[in-house]
């Protein structure tokens, strides 16, 4: 019963974020017409307005650790749901995504991404895609703010392994920027394939930041590693308080 009922607050919930996403987005849309900044304030009020309604309407509560940039820098992000996504972008004070081209035509939120300085590529044309990225967010670069990409191209669930991709050392040695790494246990509670959300703390690490300069590989490597050390650390804390209110 109790399992049933929890299944019913996610399609809930599910449901009205996304009518609260075609709300904001026509509310906020003559602010965001005539600046940036309105289509800024209005996707970060949506991505708080869901971290605020899933820890009432599903118990699923969200915590944002480590100390969060303000200054221009690379963001590269443990990817497991669109929750990580809300998360980050909320606590960033004006954060821009590295995005699949695809997304540019979904209702509200492409143009939305569009708005903001989002950078669309076309993931399958691999080589060509990272010079075409690369050529795009160089010449976007005056924008302030904090570029923010997932190194392993898509969401992965827990426990899976993907490589770390080769753009992101592409962006960190062409944009010669420092690189803020980003933990998170958010697949644990907003599994990529199932509209049940489970209960409990969905956490994202803002982790030490890897300063500009090193090599691409060297980079690349100690970047997989801390993150993948730091998301394994907060998935075995999630599983223990699991374990723990079980009984």
């Amino acid at each position: 019963m109790r399992y049933a009922v929890q299944w019913l607050r996610s399609v809930v919930f599910i449901g009205q974020m996304y009518v609260a996403m075609l709300v904001v987005g026509v509310v906020y849309l003559p602010y965001a017409l005539i600046t940036r900044d309105g289509a800024l304030r209005a996707c970060q009020d949506y991505c708080r307005y869901v971290c605020w309604s899933a820890a009432w309407m599903v118990g699923l509560r969200t915590e944002v650790r480590g100390e969060v940039p303000s200054g221009g820098v690379l963001i590269a992000a443990k990817h497991q749901s669109f929750l990580d996504i809300l998360m980050i972008f909320g606590a960033l004070p004006r954060g821009r995504f590295i995005m699949k081209k695809q997304l540019v035509w979904a209702p509200v939120l492409g143009w939305y991404g569009l708005r903001i300085g989002c950078v669309p590529v076309d993931r399958g044309k691999r080589g060509q895609a990272i010079r075409a990225m690369v050529a795009r967010v160089k010449s976007g670069v005056q924008k302030p703010g904090q570029l923010i990409i997932y190194p392993q191209g898509t969401r992965v669930a827990p426990g899976v392994a993907k490589p770390y991709k080769a753009g992101t050392a592409a962006l960190y040695q062409e944009l010669g920027q420092a690189c803020v790494p980003v933990a998170t246990n958010v697949g644990m509670f907003w599994p990529r394939h199932s509209l049940y959300r489970k209960q409990g703390v969905a956490v994202v690490e803002f982790l030490p930041t890897i300063p500009a300069g090193k090599e691409p590989r060297v980079f690349l490597a100690e970047l997989e590693q801390v993150v993948e050390a730091a998301s394994d650390k907060l998935m075995a804390e999630a599983r223990a308080a699991e374990a723990q209110s079980s009984k």
